[in-house]
C-alpha cells in the first residue's frame, strides 16, 4: 500500500532538480509547469498517504470487533442438566425414608411413639413387641436406604468423569472470555454436585447408625421394664 506514495515522491524529486521554478513551453500552446506539477504529486501523495491510514484503522476496529465478538460467544457445551438430575434422584431417594425420616415434625411423631422414654411397670408384653418390631423395621429401612443411596452415587461418579472430560475439552477450547467463565462455572457446578452427593450419603449412614443405636438402647429399657413385671414385688408367696 505505501509503494506508489514512495514512488510519487521519487518522481517529485526527480522534477524538481529539472529547471525549478520555470515553466516549459512546448510548440504553441502547451504549457508544463514543474512547481505546480510537484506540488500537485505532493498533495496525491498526502491523501494517499491519508487513505491508507483510514484503511488500517478500519482493518484495526474490524480485528477489535472479531475479538469482541469472541469475547461474546457462549460455551457451546453444558453439563448442568444432568447435574441437577443426578440431584433430583438421590433428593427422591432421600425423601424416601419412611418413620425416622429427613423429616423434623415426622421424625418427631415416629420417635415419640416408636421411642418411648420409658416403660410402665405392667406394660403388656404384645406392646412391647410391637414397638421392638417397629425399631427394627425402621432400623431395617435406614440401612437399605443408606445402601440405595451408595448406589446411586456410585453410577453419579461414573458418569462424572465423562462430564469431567467434556467440560475440560470445552475449557481448553475456549475462544472468549465468556466461554471460559462458563466453562468454569459449570466445573465448579460439578465440585458442588460432588460434595452435595457426600452430604446426602453422609446423612443417610449417621441416620442409620443412630437408629441402631438407638434401637438398642431401647432394647434395653425394655428388657428391664418386662425383668421389673415379672419379678413384681420380690415375694414368691405370702405366708398364712
Amino acid at each position: 500500500m505505501k509503494c506508489p506514495a514512495i514512488a510519487v515522491f521519487a518522481v517529485a524529486a526527480v522534477l524538481g532538480v529539472a529547471t525549478p521554478g520555470e515553466a516549459q513551453f512546448f510548440g504553441s500552446s502547451i504549457v508544463f509547469d514543474p512547481t505546480n506539477y510537484a506540488q500537485n504529486v505532493l498533495t496525491a501523495a498526502r491523501e494517499l498517504q491519508q487513505v491508507n491510514n483510514e484503511i488500517e484503522e478500519l482493518q484495526n476496529e474490524a480485528v477489535m470487533l472479531q475479538n469482541m465478538g469472541k469475547n461474546l460467544a457462549s460455551l457451546p457445551t453444558s453439563q448442568l442438566s444432568p447435574m441437577i438430575s443426578a440431584l433430583t434422584q438421590i433428593s427422591s431417594l432421600m425423601n424416601q425414608g419412611s418413620g425416622i425420616a429427613f423429616n423434623v415434625a415426622s421424625t418427631n411423631a415416629a420417635w415419640n411413639n416408636t421411642f418411648p422414654a420409658s416403660y410402665a411397670v405392667g406394660t403388656p408384653t404384645a406392646t412391647i413387641a410391637a414397638n421392638a418390631s417397629s425399631r427394627w423395621q425402621q432400623a431395617m429401612a435406614g440401612f437399605q436406604q443408606a445402601l440405595q443411596i451408595q448406589s446411586q452415587i456410585v453410577q453419579s461418579v461414573q458418569s462424572d468423569a465423562a462430564t469431567l472430560s467434556n467440560l475440560v475439552g470445552a475449557s481448553q477450547g475456549a475462544v472468549g472470555n465468556l466461554e471460559v467463565s462458563q466453562a468454569t462455572n459449570q466445573l465448579l457446578a460439578l465440585s458442588t454436585k460432588q460434595q452435595l452427593q457426600i452430604q446426602d450419603l453422609m446423612a443417610a449412614q449417621y441416620r442409620a447408625s443412630a437408629l441402631e443405636s438407638a434401637r438398642n438402647a431401647e432394647e434395653e429399657a425394655a428388657a428391664q421394664s418386662e425383668f421389673t413385671t415379672f419379678i413384681g414385688n420380690g415375694q414368691a408367696y405370702t405366708p398364712q
